[in-house]
């Protein structure tokens, strides 16, 4: 993976979550299904970031060489929706008590992304979706819940872009 993409595209998408544990696949998924597709133009980069958003965002904020807009795909265990229900966070509205909504790989994720909405003029657009259950142990494949949940952010990806 070009990981230098990230500093010479119009959009990045980042993927996050862990491939091993069940419905935490998602971001992962998305990238995979986004280049399995094709068609998004040399100007797109699609990075699986894993569990490792944070040192990728904190190299965004110190560079001087940015994307025009930032997608970040990840799970939420925001209760208010559904499993495998698709939500878009807008950062300015997340509750400082309710971080865990957002994810998994929290802290200082969000604080990053605040400082990026903040400091840069990237465009940040969070999709989320809340997983049907994540396994206490390794276990990969994702519920139909959630592979359905990949192909609607796709499509919200794809208008966006």
């Amino acid at each position: 993976m070009d990981w230098s993409r990230m500093f010479n595209s119009r959009v990045v998408i980042f993927g996050c979550g862990n491939i091993l544990y069940g419905d935490d696949a998602l971001g992962p998924r998305v990238v995979q299904t986004l280049l399995a597709d094709g068609d998004l133009g040399e100007d797109v980069a699609c990075i699986d970031a894993g569990t490792s958003i944070r040192p990728l965002l904190f190299d965004l904020i110190l560079s001087d060489n940015h994307p025009q807009r930032v997608i970040i795909v990840d799970i939420s265990t925001d209760e208010d929706i559904e499993p495998g229900q698709v939500k878009e966070i807008d950062m300015d509205q997340v509750d400082p008590k309710k971080i865990s909504d957002f994810s998994m790989h929290q802290f200082p994720t969000t604080n990053l992304l605040k400082e990026l909405k903040e400091n840069t003029d990237i465009k940040l657009t969070i999709l989320v979706a809340r997983p049907l259950v994540i396994p206490e142990k390794m276990s990969e494949g994702m519920s139909q819940v959630m592979n359905a949940a990949v192909d609607e952010i796709v499509k919200r990806i794809r208008d966006i872009i």
